[in-house]
């Protein structure tokens, strides 16, 4: 994109608030080493050593703004289980808002255990449940959101189908903000992406546009017709798609199309980089960055994210750093 600027300085996010709204999820880890093959089935013995966990889903998101220099709020529902109550916790221990934190009692928290041997994944256990919410629940989500435009900045959803967004809630929380003149931003999956029609960006992987779209072409005038074509359909300001290795790429009905091109780093784990460069991609829309240089940095925040284990938050300081020298750097 001619006339953008090669260098810039990383925004200041310290003046915004923003407010994530979405499905939370606990991302559990269980590490330990297999020594043996189980006498009870063609499966290997994982003896575990260590157990951790960390905020996921949106509550990861709202980490990361939080992690990145900005206040952050999360609104969502919880179970009223242990998990629930570590969750909430945690998220106030990290400087979180959870006042919009809704609890039903026969919903568990949304979990994700992963078993890790000699650091290869060997099953994923997930714990949840996508049915629609109570009525009281979706009542007190809309109020908790109503709330909090007063004094937001922006609004990012983050929509897994695990039930806290519905197609009403959806088109409700999209008429809030243009009431309230709040710029949303969107990660949807594939089947919500329609419903979030006027926000200002929204945000895909490579397999949730091909679901839309069909197979996608290399970067080039081909995926810019793709691309374009796309986000005139979902009717959105700016339209973000990560490629995965390659990069990511945006169209903007006000700057056009821009691929960005992914940086070489050692990949360490994937889990929760996506919440990570969405994050970034919002705080520097917010901030008021034109879409080039929130494209670069949501493209740095990424790969700052694949080069931790696990699920973790990027902090300002490693982002400015990776704005800086071009690329992620050791603390």
């Amino acid at each position: 994109m001619p006339g953008h600027p090669k260098s810039f300085k990383l925004a200041d996010f310290s003046s915004l608030h923003i407010t994530v709204l979405g499905d939370l999820m606990v991302d559990e880890y269980l590490r330990g080493i297999v020594r043996r093959i189980s006498p009870e089935g063609p499966v290997v013995v994982v003896e575990v050593q260590a157990e951790d966990w960390q905020p996921g889903g949106a509550a990861n998101v709202a980490a990361n703004v939080k992690s990145m220099g900005a206040a952050s709020t999360v609104i969502g529902l919880v179970g009223e289980d242990e998990m629930g109550q570590k969750l909430r916790q945690a998220l106030g221990n990290l400087g979180v808002g959870t006042d919009g934190l809704v609890a039903e009692f026969a919903r568990p928290t949304t979990r994700k255990t992963r078993v890790v041997a000699h650091s290869q994944q060997v099953v994923r256990v997930d714990r949840e449940t996508t049915q629609e919410p109570l009525q009281e629940s979706l009542t007190a989500i809309m109020t908790a959101v109503e709330t909090s435009l007063r004094h937001t900045s922006a609004l990012l959803i983050s929509d897994y189908r695990k039930g806290c967004i519905t197609r009403a809630t959806a088109s409700e929380v999209m008429e809030y903000c243009r009431i309230a003149g709040k710029p949303v931003y969107v990660n949807p999956k594939p089947n919500s992406a329609p419903w979030f029609k006027g926000a200002s960006a929204l945000s895909l992987n490579h397999s949730e546009a091909e679901a839309l779209v069909g197979p996608l072409e290399a970067p080039g005038e081909g995926l810019n017709r793709q691309g374009e074509l796309l986000r005139q359909e979902l009717e959105v300001d700016t339209l973000l798609i990560t490629l995965g290795p390659l990069g990511l790429a945006c169209w903007s009905h006000s700057d056009g199309y821009l691929f960005v091109p992914a940086h070489t780093v050692e990949v360490y784990d994937v889990a929760g980089a996506g919440d990570t460069t969405m994050a970034a991609f919002a705080l520097t829309l917010a901030a008021g960055a034109p879409m080039y240089e929130a494209a670069v940095v949501a493209n740095h925040a990424g790969a700052c994210a694949v080069k931790k284990t696990g699920v973790a938050a990027v902090t300002y300081s490693e982002l400015a750093r990776a704005v800086q020298y071009g690329g992620p750097v050791q603390e």
